[in-house]
């Protein structure tokens, strides 16, 4: 039988070490300023690495049906653990709304359209609020126009300096506009998208009290409030909102407060959803890691050979092997073992700080740069094979752990 590395071919940047750079790269704003590697800039090459879970697929379903006029949800709250795909989820629909191709050459798009009933996704206008892109004390600059407010950026990206005009007033005095200004805002402009990122990290800069030139704690909760109230008029408007799932990922006291504010004012409205079902995290991490798998026949013969030896061992052996879908669970996370991906989702993500799928492919990443660059001849990648040996390797799995753990490991 073959090995893994002569059946599941690592993408270029796993092979070359600089997964890390590009993953982090891909953030929402970089995309957005034109700024991200390709396979995250390129609407076809962010496609042909994502696996549509069923979570998206409902997500972009909502997102096609409310473009096109046809109902939708006005206002969905992505609320999930730190590394749980949220900025992934984002991506996909901005994506899909600002493509420069066809449906058809977005891969696994038609079909989702098919099974929704839908024979187009309107393009949108985009805008993109991201908590961490403009501090709430310091104005910037588009073109020569100053801008103060979050309410006055969301203006400016949908319609320019036009559009600005209807929130000149609001966004000098940093005082929120109201439902009926932004409903006219976003009618004007429809269809149209608008993405918020990282809402929590911008509204807990706000000193209790205090004005800045971004307005206040109680103006930005005012906004937020009313452009999802104001979003519900216009039938082809959506918000997606991104907020953390704990209060650990919330930060200080302060944070907490502001989250459990923002999820009583976005839960007037709000779809709540939640991407990444574990086991869907198989085709997630095979397809942000590995080339597709072009001899299955051979893939096939190594995941048979492993659940055969399982079930020979019968009781000696974990129940679920038994089953005859382990061998559906073998072939679905090739050429990574199941066992490592139950470890890593059941155990290590009960680790205050480990990120989830994130965390996963990071920690793969540099597992697979090693295990290719010593030339491993392992059938699967087993828990066995992670390279204890190799010092990045085994930081990436100590640096949560509590002192001491590095002699045990």
């Amino acid at each position: 039988m073959k090995p893994w590395r002569e059946i599941a071919v690592p993408h270029r940047d796993v092979l070359e070490g600089t997964f890390q750079q590009s993953e982090f790269a891909a953030d929402i704003t970089a995309v957005h300023s034109g700024k991200a590697p390709r396979e995250y800039q390129d609407a076809v090459a962010f496609f042909d690495r994502t696996f549509i879970t069923e979570g998206m697929r409902l997500l972009l379903t909502q997102v096609a049906q409310r473009l096109s006029g046809k109902g939708g949800e006005p206002v969905v709250q992505l609320q999930t653990a730190f590394g749980g795909g949220k900025t992934h989820t984002m991506l996909a629909v901005y994506h899909l709304t600002t493509r420069k191709c066809t449906l058809s050459q977005l891969p696994g798009i038609p079909a989702l359209l098919d099974q929704a009933g839908l024979m187009d996704v309107p393009q949108a206008r985009v805008a993109v609020l991201d908590g961490t892109a403009h501090a709430p004390g310091q104005p910037w600059k588009r073109g020569k126009q100053a801008i103060k407010t979050l309410w006055g950026e969301l203006a400016w990206q949908l319609g320019g300096s036009e559009a600005f005009a209807l929130l000149k007033d609001a966004d000098a005095t940093g005082t929120s506009p109201g439902k009926d200004v932004l409903r006219e805002l976003l009618a004007a402009y429809a269809p149209c998208v608008i993405l918020i990122d990282e809402l929590l990290a911008y509204v807990s800069q706000f000193p209790e009290g205090q004005t800045l030139s971004g307005g206040t704690y109680d103006s930005n909760r005012s906004f937020i409030q009313a452009l999802t109230e104001a979003v519900k008029l216009v039938p082809t408007a959506i918000v997606l909102a991104s907020l953390p799932e704990s209060d650990v990922e919330a930060g200080s006291q302060r944070g907490v407060a502001a989250l459990r504010a923002l999820e009583k004012t976005f839960g007037r409205v709000q779809a709540l959803w939640k991407p990444v079902a574990t086991e869907e995290a198989f085709e997630i991490v095979r397809r942000r890691l590995f080339e597709p798998v072009r001899d299955t026949t051979a893939r096939n013969t190594v995941c048979r050979a492993f659940a055969d030896a399982y079930v020979a061992e019968g009781s000696k052996m974990p129940t679920e092997t038994q089953e005859s879908r382990y061998y559906d669970r073998l072939v679905n996370a090739y050429p990574i073992h199941p066992e490592v991906f139950d470890r890593l989702y059941e155990d290590w993500t009960t680790i205050d700080g480990f990120q989830r799928t994130r965390g996963v492919l990071k920690l793969m990443a540099k597992v697979i740069y090693r295990l290719w660059k010593d030339d491993n001849k392992d059938l699967m990648i087993l828990p066995g094979s992670i390279p204890l040996h190799d010092g990045s390797t085994r930081n990436e799995l100590t640096y949560l752990l509590p002192a001491g753990w590095d002699p045990v490991i």
